[in-house]
């Protein structure tokens, strides 16, 4: 099967869209078809990839690859990208990885024609919460994670309480886990809190751990990746993603089960499904039902241990194979 794929942002811009999309071009590479990679983002260093990759090409190029494919497949709706098919027909897949509105919720001119592009399309989205507010019929299929990188190393001990990790801005919720820090502490717990990440809220958020007396139990540890990121996780024990919007899904939390945390997120859009049974979902920006489910279970490590031997069976269907081999089943159903 020829699989064109259209991602305007692509290496070396690196998000989480372009690191779900260049984990399914390998995949679909290793399942033994070919594959190509349409992309907007310049070439910076020359990385070479097992498929061909094709960087601002002419509008006459991407016919002509429009032309050579089987199935052309996009990492959520590009307007832009739709355009080729006008010329030249082929079976259209979208994976859908996000919400199609504005920050604050409303709905601009180009989310209305995102979505109505969708009914011309195979869809897929990875959460439930996100396949909701598609208008039509859409698979759901989950991210997957690298599982060469995170998962539970021998020999470290898992002797550390809390974990966050995330870009440290306001949606992410930071500010409302260190408010449970000091709500913890005035039950008389005081676990300890490590913060992994950067971004604009970092000075606010030490600030505000000074002002609740709570900073000696936090411990701000910057930007950390790969395998010392892993290995940091490995030795907590709970992992909490406090996000005060709704996650499309939540890769993050995949990744503190691999390492051998429980999860302990918001409830509101995808976040649940990527937590399943390895952990806890409280409301959104809900304070008391935050602090209440961490002084539950830092007390209980029975609990815990529960949750944490949830997580092989959970993360079977998230390993970059399995979730590929999805994929190309929704793919080989829209060519027939």
């Amino acid at each position: 099967m020829k699989i064109l794929i259209y991602s305007p942002f692509f290496y070396p811009k690196i998000g989480g869209l372009e690191t779900i999309i260049s984990t399914l071009a390998h995949e679909f590479m290793y399942q033994g078809h070919e594959v190509k990679l349409i992309s907007q983002t310049p070439d910076t260093d020359s990385k070479k990839f097992p498929f061909e990759v094709i960087r601002l090409p002419s509008f006459q190029q991407v016919l002509k690859l429009t032309n050579w494919c089987d199935v052309y497949f996009q990492g959520c709706v590009s307007l832009k990208g739709f355009f080729p098919l006008l010329f030249v027909p082929r079976p259209l897949v979208v994976t859908h990885q996000t919400w199609y509105r504005r920050i604050h919720g409303s709905l601009g001119w180009q989310d209305y024609l995102k979505k109505f592009v969708t009914h011309f399309a195979t869809n897929i989205s990875v959460s439930h919460a996100l396949a909701k507010t598609i208008p039509t019929s859409s698979t759901v299929i989950p991210n997957s994670y690298q599982e060469d990188i995170f998962y539970e190393v021998p020999g470290i001990y898992r002797n550390q309480e809390l974990v966050f990790l995330g870009r440290l801005v306001s949606d992410k919720g930071a500010n409302l886990l260190l408010d449970a820090l000091a709500e913890l502490k005035s039950l008389g717990m005081t676990p300890k809190l490590t913060i992994i990440g950067s971004g604009p809220e970092e000075d606010s958020l030490r600030q505000q751990a000074k002002n609740l007396k709570i900073i000696e139990q936090v411990d701000f540890a910057g930007v950390k990746i790969e395998h010392e990121l892993a290995k940091i996780l490995n030795a907590h024990q709970i992992m909490v993603v406090p996000s005060l919007w709704d996650e499309p899904f939540g890769i993050v939390a995949l990744e503190g089960i691999a390492c051998g945390c429980v999860v302990v997120g918001s409830e509101g859009g995808g976040l649940k499904d990527a937590i399943g049974p390895c952990g806890v979902i409280f409301p959104n920006g809900n304070l008391q039902a935050l602090t209440h489910t961490l002084f539950n279970l830092l007390q209980n490590p029975q609990q815990l241990a529960a949750y944490r031997s949830n997580a092989d069976s959970h993360l079977l269907r998230h390993r970059k194979s399995a979730v590929a081999k999805a994929y190309l089943e929704v793919i080989e159903a829209a060519m027939k």
